[in-house]
């Protein structure tokens, strides 16, 4: 199931089980996984894009490797909030992996999380090339660790 709704998304998790970010981008697929406490986000890999079928493969194994509960997918709206294609192409992406992967998929904003990463690693002094090779699972722990960060404030607000 494909949720826009934060909330949705957390009623449809099991409750302990880590959670997987993804950075979709063109050619590449940014893959980050949380601890099943689902407070920390660290990246994992970046898959190289082939066919749907292929990365598809990829992700569920990862998903399987790591017994994934839920994914949350950086969904590209420009800054004014509204979507474009790349958004459009997203959610296509998102349908298509919903029907091979049974788990809850929610969508989050991913604005200006590439930049964040990106500015993240030439403060660490990473070299042009180590930033090429990493930036899109950065980027994806960005997005999930904004998604974990919202998730916990719902669960503090709903105790108390």
């Amino acid at each position: 199931m494909i949720h826009d709704d934060l909330s949705c998304f957390a009623d449809a998790l099991p409750r302990v089980a880590a959670l997987m970010g993804l950075d979709l981008g063109t050619r590449t697929i940014g893959v980050a996984v949380s601890d099943t406490f689902r407070s920390i986000a660290s990246p994992l890999e970046t898959v190289k894009r082939r066919k749907f079928t292929l990365d598809a493969d990829r992700l569920t194994d990862l998903a399987q490797a790591r017994s994934i509960g839920g994914i949350v997918l950086g969904l590209p709206r420009n800054m004014d909030g509204s979507e474009g294609p790349r958004a459009q192409s997203t959610r296509a992406f998102a349908r298509n992996l919903s029907a091979r992967l049974d788990l809850p998929i929610c969508f989050w904003d991913e604005r200006l999380s590439t930049m964040a990463a990106e500015r993240a690693l030439l403060e660490d002094d990473t070299s042009r090339a180590r930033r090429a090779a990493v930036i899109d699972r950065i980027a994806a722990a960005y997005i999930l660790q904004g998604a974990l960060d919202r998730l916990a404030r719902l669960k503090d607000e709903g105790t108390r």
